[in-house]
């Protein structure tokens, strides 16, 4: 969807986000995706999922990560956005 169309019809935009994601294209380059609340925070769920993979198999092999509990928390918090 080109941009000046996204926000002619942003309500059209919101719905059909809904369903699927939406890209946004400016000048014929995309330049962003919408997407519902529901598949963002799916993505963010998969997303730790990976990061906490990673530090299973670091910590399996005895090489887990230079994390304190402050920067982990702080990582973890930046995720919730």
């Amino acid at each position: 969807m080109a941009a000046k169309e996204a926000k002619n019809h942003f309500g059209e935009l919101l719905d059909t986000a809904q369903r699927e994601p939406v890209m946004i294209e400016k000048h014929g380059r995309p330049v962003a995706v919408v997407m519902s609340i529901h598949d963002y925070n799916e993505l963010k769920l998969a997303r730790l999922r990976a990061k906490l993979a990673i530090g299973e198999e670091q910590a399996d092999r005895g090489t887990f990560a230079d994390y304190n509990l402050e920067t982990l928390i702080t990582e973890l918090d930046k995720e919730r956005y």
